[in-house]
């Protein structure tokens, strides 16, 4: 079943970065990123195309209070952002019926991309969520052209999990890779509902009915 997650004012940190709230001051080096052609477009989101684009998001993360900012310390801006959603198909995905998780969802700045920041702050998040608000699984999708995503998830032991097709914001058909991460400290099994988009992942604990 899906967590009902919220930052609550946490910070979390790292040896580069500092997770947090997003905060209204945070529009200029948000629009700075996400209005870059390609960095939107590789979660399924057009780059921004004015700022007041990227103030309607940003008042929508401050009020959600599920995406954490990724501030980078030693530049002192804002680089990127990790949220932490409830994940669709709840009604379908039966084989979390018993279990508590979320879904993760990731954009960097495209001049961070291949130096280790994004699986150092989705590590980070993946320890919070599981040690201490002691949830059972946690989701992850990527669409298939997005190699630096499935790299990270990858890094961060994601195993593949499911095959879909996902519509984009542009309204465009993608296949879609959904990775499965279960808490290393529980023991848990699960019986895979629809057979037909699994991928049967080996190193994954649980049976397909």
């Amino acid at each position: 079943m899906n967590a009902d997650f919220h930052i609550n004012g946490r910070q979390l940190e790292t040896e580069r970065l500092i997770l947090r709230p997003f905060v209204k001051e945070d529009l200029d080096d948000f629009y700075t990123y996400a209005s870059v052609e390609g960095v939107g477009e590789m979660a399924g989101w057009k780059h921004h195309a004015c700022k007041e684009e990227t103030q309607k998001i940003l008042d929508m993360f401050i009020e959600g209070d599920q995406v954490f900012a990724i501030y980078h310390k030693e530049d002192q801006k804002v680089i990127g952002s990790l949220g932490v959603h409830k994940y669709g198909r709840e009604e379908a995905l039966t084989e979390f019926a018993a279990y508590q998780g979320s879904e993760l969802g990731f954009v960097l700045s495209k001049d961070y991309w291949g130096k280790g920041i994004m699986p150092e702050a989705v590590k980070t998040v993946i320890k919070y969520l599981f040690n201490e608000l002691n949830y059972d699984f946690l989701l992850c999708g990527y669409f298939s052209f997005n190699q630096q995503s499935k790299r990270v998830q990858e890094k961060c032991g994601f195993q593949p999990y499911r095959k879909l097709m996902m519509t984009t914001s542009e309204n465009t058909k993608e296949p879609m890779i959904l990775n499965l991460l279960i808490n290393p400290h529980k023991n848990i099994t699960l019986e895979f509902s629809h057979p037909e988009t699994l991928i049967y992942p080996h190193n994954i604990s649980g049976k397909h009915i």
